[in-house]
């Protein structure tokens, strides 16, 4: 599916959709947990889909219900999968299930689509072969397909985390291994996204301790509970509307998001801020009012844990007045996309200009978008990134295979053009 827009304003509201991250956390532990669990209002994607498919080939029995998921777990027991789980596009799943997968004491084999074929999990599965489980790359590249077999035994390993995912996956399985497990840290990035594994490890009451990030130790033998958690509204989804709102110097409120979420991309509020914008926070209906500036300015920005908010803070500098750095960036690199390189080049196609860097991007702005063709290559954050730019842009901008945003958001381009402030959204 094509998109294409047109620039335009925005006004009025828009309501932000579930955190993923949080949803595919809930799921696996609710999956892994003693008893039913209640997940209220939680993220529907392709990405949360194929999570919760991948729950269930592992034993759990999912339910949906008026206002969420019902999940009678396994008791820390996942059963050996009778056919390959397929995560489809969901990195957080393949990654956080390969660490689950090492508590059967049988084979289960992972693969995922074409971009996570490409997407190393070497450090993870070094950490696993040393804490006593098997775990191999089909292709012996690192990659999917991999196979993974418990159990899971314990001990002590070195851990190079380019992504949280990695940790966060030993963080969830340990506490079920047959030993004390200790995690020595060499490098980890995405910072925040640990805050949010240890939120829901805290709330499950699980023991650990930790040096800073640098060291983790889980204690053995320890179980999950059955919960019942709503989900907050997703900072990520957000981003973009919180970055639409800035370029376009308007002012839009989003809905369902509670600022004393451990979510990281809250940060975006205060890097915009700095740009020009202002923002107001109203507590008691965990909603957040963006106001755009008439003018935009660059500054510097550490990226290392805001991965995610790379595509449309790259957008939104195209409009700033001044060089704008995205900086400690490498780690994008290795998303869906090498991000850093696609935003660069469809960017540049629409008239931006852009150095490239190692480890981000520098942005010399203003630059404003001239009209044209611009494509997602399927990632979804590059996807609504370029629909975010074109809001400000001189003349439409055609997105090609748009229907990435599905992934993570797949009421988009819905909500996006009920914030406009003329009907400036076309699908082909």
């Amino acid at each position: 599916m094509d998109i294409t827009i047109s620039p335009s304003a925005l006004k009025g509201s828009v309501e932000i959709p579930a955190s993923k991250s949080h949803t595919i956390r809930a799921l696996i532990i609710a999956s892994l947990a003693e008893g039913t669990s209640i997940i209220k209002a939680p993220l529907v994607s392709r990405d949360t889909e194929a999570c919760k498919k991948a729950c269930s080939i592992l034993g759990a029995d999912i339910q949906k219900t008026q206002d969420g998921l019902k999940i009678t777990g396994i008791a820390g027991a996942p059963s050996p999968p009778e056919e390959i789980i397929d995560v489809q596009n969901s990195g957080t799943t393949l990654y956080l299930l390969t660490a689950i997968a090492a508590l059967t004491k049988g084979w289960t084999i992972f693969t995922g689509d074409k971009q996570i074929r490409r997407r190393s999990a070497q450090p993870l599965l070094e950490a696993l072969n040393n804490l006593g489980a098997k775990a191999i790359s089909s292709r012996n590249n690192g990659c999917a397909p991999l196979m993974i077999s418990g159990p899971l035994q314990g001990g002590y390993t070195k851990l190079y985390s380019p992504t949280s995912q990695y940790l966060s996956a030993l963080l969830i399985a340990c506490p079920m291994a047959e030993k004390e497990s200790t995690i020595e840290l060499t490098l980890l990035k995405e910072h925040p996204y640990i805050d949010m594994t240890l939120w829901w490890l805290n709330k499950q009451k699980i023991k650990y301790s930790r040096e800073n990030y640098k060291r983790f130790t889980i204690l053995s033998g320890q179980k999950y509970t059955a919960f019942t958690e709503k989900i907050s509204g997703d900072y990520s989804s957000a981003t973009f509307f919180l970055c639409a709102a800035a370029i376009t110097g308007s002012d839009l409120t989003l809905h369902n998001l509670d600022y004393t979420d451990p979510q990281g991309d809250k940060k975006v509020l205060e890097i915009l801020k700095k740009m020009g914008a202002d923002y107001s926070i109203d507590s008691k209906s965990n909603s957040i009012t963006i106001n755009g500036p008439s003018k935009l300015k660059a500054t510097d920005i550490d990226m290392s844990s805001i991965p995610d908010a790379l595509p449309a803070l790259a957008a939104t500098a195209c409009y700033a007045e001044g060089t704008t750095r995205l900086y400690n960036a490498e780690h994008t690199r290795q998303k869906e996309t090498d991000r850093i390189s696609v935003m660069t080049k469809e960017l540049t196609k629409l008239g931006a200009k852009i150095t490239e860097k190692p480890d981000g991007m520098e942005i010399h702005g203003p630059c404003p978008l001239r009209g044209g063709i611009a494509h997602s290559h399927e990632d979804h954050r590059i996807a609504m990134a370029i629909a975010t730019a074109a809001l400000a842009a001189e003349a439409p901008i055609t997105i090609k295979n748009a229907e990435a945003a599905e992934v993570t958001f797949p009421e988009f381009y819905e909500q996006l053009e009920k914030c406009t402030q003329n009907s400036s959204i076309k699908k082909e």
